[in-house]
């Protein structure tokens, strides 16, 4: 058997997950010559068919039903390596991957702008999800997590900052409606909360528990819609204070008991933590955010 390449091995996975060759060149940024001989080179260097051609696409053959089930895994060791390689880079140049939620990037993007102003050769790409993505995974150096501590294996977790959240009314809202005196009083108010998930925040599920669904006046998972939607007068709604004191129409709720500081963290898989550009990061955050 010839020695075989691990790129051909990669454009047949993709012609595997992809069902075609054009879909995969799509994907590969190829056309689809280049994708049909680096396919039959592999095929070639293995004597195993992986696939067999017809009209509608190509089908899996046993060989390649194992090419789908292992590459992930190879691909995944494969991302991990090259992080660890990158890490033993003294220069704090090229992509740094970060992924967050986005509800707090504007905040997030003040520090990473001063950041890059210190070190420009640094490529900051960000991956906004509320999907957690395993750091073990290589698909990112950095996650920047809100709520309780990361607790994954092999995760190194360290506090950034604190957000401080209350229940804000802007003044519109208040003249029409007025505020809630006590929480006897919430279902006489229309409300702005988040949906799915994020209703399980402590102080998000303190509140809406209390609530008949038709107070519901508006609700999105993302939380930049929900400062909106309060500013506009829509309801009574969480938002950092930070973020409140910025608008000059919002009043806080005091009814509200005072809402439990959420924390952000830092996370990285310890295989990172000699790579300087996230220690850089890290370093240099903490310092201007508490400093804010």
């Amino acid at each position: 058997m010839n020695q075989v390449s691990w790129d051909e091995l990669r454009i047949a996975w993709q012609v595997a997950s992809s069902g075609s060759l054009s879909k995969a060149g799509k994907v590969l940024g190829m056309n689809h010559a280049t994708v049909l001989r680096r396919v039959n080179a592999l095929e070639e260097s293995l004597n195993v068919r992986l696939f067999l051609r017809h009209q509608r696409g190509y089908q899996l053959t046993d060989a390649g039903r194992l090419l789908i089930s292992e590459m992930p895994d190879i691909n995944q060791r494969m991302s991990r390596l090259e992080n660890l390689l990158v890490s033993t880079e003294n220069r704090l140049s090229g992509p740094l991957l970060i992924t967050t939620v986005i509800d707090y990037m504007p905040r997030i993007n003040v520090a990473l702008k001063a950041f890059r102003d210190i070190y420009p050769e640094v490529q900051l790409q960000i991956i906004a999800t509320d999907d957690i993505l395993p750091l073990s995974s290589g698909m990112a150096h950095i996650s920047l997590r809100m709520g309780s501590q990361p607790g994954e294996l092999d995760v190194v977790a360290r506090s950034l900052m604190d957000i401080q959240v209350g229940y804000f009314a802007s003044s519109e809202y208040i003249s029409q409606h007025g505020l809630p005196s006590a929480s006897e009083e919430f279902n006489q108010h229309f409300w702005v909360m988040p949906s799915g998930g994020k209703q399980q925040i402590p102080f998000i599920k303190a509140i809406i528990e209390q609530l008949e669904p038709q107070q519901l006046a508006y609700q999105s998972n993302n939380f930049l819609d929900l400062q909106s939607a309060i500013v506009e007068g829509m309801g009574i709604g969480p938002m950092p204070v930070d973020a409140a004191e910025k608008h000059l129409n919002l009043r806080q709720l005091e009814c509200v008991e005072d809402c439990e500081a959420d924390p952000v963290w830092f996370a990285y898989h310890r295989d990172m933590k000699t790579n300087r550009k996230v220690q850089a990061l890290y370093t240099f955050m903490a310092q201007h955010l508490s400093s804010e």
